[in-house]
């Protein structure tokens, strides 16, 4: 899982193997190490919630979390769309996060955006 942070938006691109093992287990997460000490540490997860309404960004601790509730998971990992793309208000400014699978050898930048959002409202409805 690939994680992309530009100013306030997130993105991340999973492989088809592991939109498989989300699907599989509610959850999947990437770590990065920074030296020596294990507090040095940043995760990023995608993660199902039984009890989430909405798509929701999370920071604690060490950790980005963007919680999808069960239903869109699993509508999303079922079929072939590309992912979906969402916005949380935060201050001063809203946090944009876009969630994609992906396959090597295949190049999302080349679906024009307005192909992807269409696909992520579809997925929300």
């Amino acid at each position: 899982m690939k994680l992309r942070i530009k100013g306030n938006s997130i993105r991340l691109r999973l492989l088809r193997t592991e939109v498989e093992k989300f699907a599989a287990a509610g959850q999947i997460s990437e770590e990065i190490e920074f030296g020596t000490d294990r507090s040095s540490y940043l995760r990023y997860s995608l993660v199902t919630s039984p009890g989430a309404e909405s798509i929701a960004a999370r920071f604690s601790g060490n950790e980005i979390s963007i919680v999808v509730p069960i239903a869109i998971a699993n509508k999303w990992t079922s079929s072939d769309e590309v992912g979906f793309e969402c916005e949380q208000p935060a201050k001063p400014r809203a946090i944009r996060f876009l969630v994609q699978q992906f396959e090597r050898g295949w190049y999302p930048s080349r679906i024009p955006q307005q192909q992807i959002i269409q696909r992520a409202s579809y997925i929300l409805r």
